[in-house]
């Protein structure tokens, strides 16, 4: 679990769902830099790990979520510390 939170991508994954939940492509647009492929790979292992919920809804085209589960909102919590702390010491986002 340490080794999928201390991952970069998971981290702001998990940081960009605090706010709600959130489609693919609005999480690719949020997490500049990241792969289509990486991103999927990134979010299959947080809902292995039950740390988000990925929804599909029965519509055309499919509609899917992602969000955050119970402990992925307890994760997040020091892991918006540890982004805050990153920003202000180093000065970058």
């Amino acid at each position: 679990m340490l080794d999928l939170l201390a991952n970069k991508w998971s981290a702001l994954a998990i940081g960009a769902l605090e706010a709600g939940p959130l489609r693919f492509g609005q999480l690719r647009r949020l997490l500049e830099g990241i792969s289509p492929k990486v991103l999927s790979h990134t979010l299959k292992r947080l809902e292995a790990e039950d740390l988000i919920t990925r929804t599909v809804y029965a519509e055309v085209p499919a509609r899917v979520e992602y969000a955050l589960t119970d402990l992925g909102t307890s994760a997040s919590i020091p892991l918006k510390q540890l982004r805050d702390w990153v920003e202000a010491s180093v000065g970058v986002a």
